[in-house]
């Protein structure tokens, strides 16, 4: 019964993720944790996925051009590691790597703008408002873009969100506004089994929300304090990010659900419905627009020099 306690602690972390996404790790878990191989057609599976994620990321990279800098942010965000880049699907993205590319574009002078293209179903809540704060502020120094190509959910919304500009593709999805965890009771099924767990502890809530007892109400109740807070600062990055009230983004923007790109549009949560090559010459032509003012100024003050 080991494998369920893995996935019960697994599942316990707060997650800013699309529910049905995780059913495909936790099963991953399940099979790790009993050491059951992966069969051949799975591990075919991986590897095609795979791949096909690395010649995405590549073309990606390849548009950086024009002083435009692309970013990938492609699968299951966590904070640390590829932690389930062997789960035949999106893979997964750090937010501390992504956070240190994004510092490298800044810091570069041949980038003048930064264009984020998302396909996430979300992840772990963690270093994810510390990533949001910076896209936050990088928009200071930047223009940065953000495209949901073709989704954008839960906690890859929250990163998107916080660019100066959020598109979507006119197929794709964003929104999962939310924040879940859960929790597993096996105590009948040790009782059926005959088994009786004996948990010694020390600290009064230190085994508060294990597996091997119902969930009492007390650890209920902090359960969802902890989920409560991390929505807040959820949707106050939301509101920040969209120029909105907080009220707007709990009681509209889906609601948690995912919504297509019009009905997200309407509800404003994103800037507007278009392709990744559209946004792309969209920024091409924002930045000829802005260079050609400071030519004619430039040209001003030569010619005031050259009188002078």
């Amino acid at each position: 019964m080991n494998h369920h306690l893995l996935i019960a602690e697994f599942l316990a972390t707060p997650w800013a993720l699309m529910p049905e996404r995780l059913n495909a790790v936790a099963a991953v878990l399940a099979r790790w944790s009993q050491d059951i191989p992966a069969g051949e057609d799975v591990l075919t599976g991986i590897a095609v996925d795979r791949s096909m994620r690395e010649a995405r990321r590549q073309a990606a990279t390849a548009v950086s051009s024009g002083g435009i800098a692309v970013l990938p942010l492609y699968g299951v965000v966590t904070q640390r590691g590829n932690m389930v880049d062997d789960v035949s699907g999106p893979g997964s993205v750090s937010t501390q790597q992504f956070a240190s590319a994004l510092r490298q574009a800044l810091a570069d002078d041949s980038v003048s703008q930064i264009l984020i293209d998302i396909d996430s179903p979300g992840g772990s809540v963690y270093g994810v408002s510390e990533l949001a704060d910076e896209i936050a502020s990088a928009r200071a120094q930047k223009p940065v873009v953000a495209i949901a190509n073709s989704l954008a959910a839960s906690a890859a919304y929250w990163i998107g969100c916080s660019a100066s500009e959020f598109y979507v593709t006119p197929g794709g999805e964003v929104g999962s506004i939310g924040v879940w965890q859960a929790h597993f009771d096996y105590s009948q099924a040790f009782v059926t089994k005959g088994i009786q767990p004996t948990l010694i502890s020390a600290g009064k809530y230190k085994v508060e929300g294990n597996p091997y007892v119902p969930l009492d109400e007390e650890a209920q109740g902090f359960m969802q304090s902890r989920v409560d807070d991390y929505y807040a600062t959820f949707t106050k990055a939301v509101a920040r990010g969209r120029g909105v009230p907080i009220a707007q983004v709990c009681e509209g923007m889906g609601q948690g659900r995912v919504l297509g790109g019009d009905a997200a549009q309407a509800q404003g949560m994103i800037d507007g419905v278009a392709t990744f090559d559209h946004v792309v010459r969209k920024m091409r032509r924002d930045a000829k627009s802005v260079a050609r003012p400071r030519a004619s100024r430039l040209a001003y003050a030569q010619r005031v020099i050259e009188i002078l």
